[in-house]
């Protein structure tokens, strides 16, 4: 038999009414006595009509958020974070998977609005900007989170990723590294590019040339591809000494392929990651990495948009967040012998 909101209101002892303004959002009820309610909605597994709110125009208390892979721990810490934060504000999320492919975007764009979601949180990457003009035409509120992009007037939640390509240049810099190699998302992603562009410009202003050929691009499979790209570098008769991965993935991909080739991590090869996800703390060794605030990011997007729902304005567009370096077991000091060459009996014997 379905559960009615006279179940739901007769088990926690409120009114009718009271049970409505906690599905709407509305009402003088205390955080605590909200929370409860819900829980109790949520055990009885009472659902509201979605569709008849929406035919309404009443809220549906539904949120869209579109990632480029929800496999990348860092994007599902991110939709944890979201996850979590809108079912204590009573929404439920529906998650769509990318793979920063315009198609992909525009069919869950399609699909969220046909759900009539009450906003849509966007951390995947969009080459045709006119996808979203639906979104602005029915006043959708959208935020986007870990992706930039300055022309739209959209609030945004980013960490600083300039700022976070420089502190992981400043920590090889500082070891003594000087011959130092990128592996690189996709370039249109802004997020990638500001990374390279905070990493270059650091070693620059520290009179250190970055090789336009040790900037190496992965696309896809970002491990599988990290771990090729990686070997293509340190197979070179002159390898670096330090590689600077764009995320945490590509870092894991180096690792594999140190190991395939027979190079110590660190004693021989310094490897920095970017994200600090779960796995950076679980990898051997533990990737020194840049940590992006992850849960705090999920907060704070949700919190606009619940924001932009209420007001219908768009307040503080931009909120940047420090980046923080996290040294682990994965760098240390250059080899005495900086440039050894990839003969087989060098990659293990010529560097002590």
């Amino acid at each position: 038999m379905k559960t009615t909101i006279y179940d739901v209101a007769r088990e926690a002892g409120v009114s009718i009414a009271a049970v409505s303004q906690v599905i709407n959002g509305k009402g003088k009820i205390s955080k605590e006595r909200r929370n409860d309610i819900i829980q109790i909605m949520e055990r009885l597994n009472y659902q509201p009509s979605v569709i008849a709110s929406a035919l309404t125009g009443k809220k549906t208390y539904t949120l869209g958020l579109l990632v480029p892979d929800i496999s990348n721990p860092f994007f599902a810490e991110i939709a944890r974070s979201v996850e979590d934060q809108g079912h204590q504000r009573g929404y439920s999320l529906v998650i769509c998977s990318t793979d920063n492919k315009d198609e992909k975007v525009e069919r869950y764009l399609s699909l969220l609005q046909q759900k009539s979601v009450d906003g849509i949180i966007i951390g995947t990457g969009v080459k045709n900007r006119e996808l979203l003009n639906p979104l602005f035409e029915k006043s959708i509120p959208t935020i986007l989170i870990a992706r930039d992009m300055p022309s739209l007037d959209l609030q945004t939640v980013l960490v600083d990723d300039y700022s976070g390509g420089a502190i992981a240049a400043r920590h090889l810099i500082e070891l003594g590294h000087k011959a130092l190699a990128v592996l690189a998302e996709n370039p249109k992603v802004s997020s990638s590019r500001e990374r390279i562009r905070g990493f270059s410009e650091t070693l620059v202003q520290a009179g250190i040339e970055l090789q336009e050929s040790w900037i190496q691009t992965c696309r896809e499979d970002l491990v599988k591809d990290g771990k090729c790209k990686a070997i293509e570098i340190l197979q070179n008769t002159k390898r670096p000494t330090a590689l600077f991965c764009c995320n945490d993935l590509l870092a894991i991909g180096a690792l594999q392929a140190a190991k395939e080739l027979g190079l110590k991590v660190p004693k021989q090869l310094s490897i920095v990651g970017f994200d600090n996800t779960i796995l950076a703390s679980v990898t051997d060794p533990p990737l020194t990495t840049v940590s992006q605030p992850t849960e705090l990011m999920g907060k704070m997007a949700v919190d606009l948009l619940i924001e932009q729902l209420k007001t219908k304005t768009i307040s503080n567009p931009r909120k940047i967040l420090p980046p923080e370096l996290y040294v682990r077991d994965s760098t240390a000091k250059p080899p005495n012998k900086s440039h050894a060459t990839n003969d087989k009996k060098n990659k293990l014997d010529s560097i002590n």
